[in-house]
């Protein structure tokens, strides 16, 4: 129930029954809120938890951080993931498994998972050997890169381009170009 407010006419306040259900409902919304605020960073933490673990080596407690970050589809957590299927740390080595995670993350601009992706498709570990793919993710990477990783990957890029005819390397160029991030869902 609403009545008009005798100094602002034309606006309605709230009766008491309806003031103090909104602002209930006010409190309901906060709490809401503060814990969808609060979750963030615990799901950030938990990134932080698994970084941690696997520079401490721990590769079997970062692999099972990373699983559900990565299957939630954090790029970053994808790219660890690929890291440890690939090596055999934390998790059995499986070039295939690893290929899927570091797609997942190159998909969604991560550079470190597109510089993997791309030297798995150079050697043809978990994925067929394809130079022209393999151009095109480290040439994307590359881009991406930042200022320290820039020139290492530039020569492993070069290295790979040398292998390759002018028509790949056109190719490969196009791929790039044509390339666009993808969220996952």
């Amino acid at each position: 129930m609403e009545t008009l407010d005798s100094q602002n006419p034309g606006l309605c306040r709230a009766a008491p029954q309806a003031h103090r259900f909104s602002r209930r409902a006010g409190w309901g919304c906060a709490a809401i809120l503060l814990t969808l605020v609060l979750a963030v960073p615990a799901h950030a933490q938990s990134l932080r938890q698994g970084v941690s673990a696997f520079h401490r080596q721990d590769y079997l407690t970062a692999s099972r951080i990373f699983i559900p970050l990565a299957e939630r589809g954090n790029a970053a957590a994808q790219s660890y993931l690929g890291f440890l299927f690939e090596t055999g740390r934390g998790v059995p080595q499986n070039y295939t498994e690893a290929a899927m995670w570091y797609r997942r993350a190159a998909e969604q601009g991560d550079s470190r998972g597109q510089y993997s992706l791309g030297l798995l498709y150079d050697r043809g570990q978990g994925v067929p050997q394809d130079i022209v793919e393999a151009s095109k993710w480290l040439n994307l990477s590359t881009a991406a890169a930042p200022p320290l990783a820039r020139e290492a990957r530039a020569r492993i890029r070069d290295a790979v381009t040398t292998k390759m005819t002018r028509g790949e390397i056109a190719q490969a160029r196009l791929r790039a170009l044509e390339w666009a991030p993808s969220r996952e869902h």
